[in-house]
């Protein structure tokens, strides 16, 4: 535990010293608001759906099979009652101080824009988004959960999708430039709460080239042995003490 707590330390004395932090976090930011992983948790799914939850959120699933998707998307990657935790909040307050200059996410459920964050870049996109896919007419989460079926547009009734990557889709480029720009020019990036498992997003991780790297995950990751601090352990629990 001291070991942990010296960690903490040193990363107060990191954030102290630099002013060009960027952020870039995944999953494990939002469990601790409540919002699952689905990836630890398949076994779940199975017991209500014919299929893993990466068939379901595919491109093609989407195209053919609209109404199990948004049977799956309601019921799962809808959690419109989860609040920030203590790394949204940390992280907002870093921004405001002028020592973060951008979060970069893989997460998709707006919680680090709810927590005051202004310079936050969405590489899946966001569920709080939607749009109509024949006329682009914009509708609200809301209007999506409290749906059935394949939810229509209101203004010409063509098909909504919500604006999220799915599996077999490509990322925003433009998004991609803005990630690779602030991770090149960043001084610390803190990577927090991501396995660095799904790619290309984890990829980008690569530009960086600054002075210290932080990582913040409970289980190990692939940069582990190139961080200038590891500390293992909850994203939350470890902000709430800076």
């Amino acid at each position: 535990m001291q070991e942990t707590q010296d960690a903490i330390h040193e990363l107060k004395q990191i954030i102290d010293t630099y002013d060009n932090i960027v952020f870039f976090g995944g999953a494990g930011v939002s469990t601790e608001s409540g919002i699952p992983d689905f990836r630890s948790v398949d076994g779940l799914y199975h017991q209500q759906y014919d299929y893993p939850p990466e068939t379901i959120l595919s491109h093609t699933f989407y195209q053919h099979y609209k109404e199990e998707f948004f049977r799956f998307y309601r019921n799962k990657m809808l959690f419109l009652d989860a609040r920030p935790n203590a790394a949204h909040l940390k992280l907002a307050e870093l921004e405001q101080r002028g020592k973060l200059r951008a979060v970069i996410t893989q997460n998709i459920d707006g919680l680090h824009q709810a927590a005051g964050s202004k310079t936050v870049l969405e590489l899946h996109g966001s569920v709080l988004r939607n749009y109509c896919e024949r006329c682009g007419e914009f509708h609200d989460v809301k209007y999506i959960q409290e749906s059935t079926g394949i939810p229509k547009c209101k203004k010409c009734g063509g098909p909504i999708k919500p604006d999220v990557v799915l599996y077999e889709e490509g990322l925003d480029q433009k998004t991609i430039n803005s990630a690779v720009h602030f991770i090149h020019k960043a001084q610390v990036l803190i990577i927090g709460g991501t396995s660095l498992a799904v790619y290309p997003a984890a990829g980008l991780i690569d530009y960086f080239q600054g002075e210290k790297l932080v990582v913040i995950n409970k289980s190990a990751t692939p940069r582990d042995s190139h961080a200038d601090l590891l500390i293992q352990a909850p994203i939350g629990e470890v902000f709430s003490q800076i």
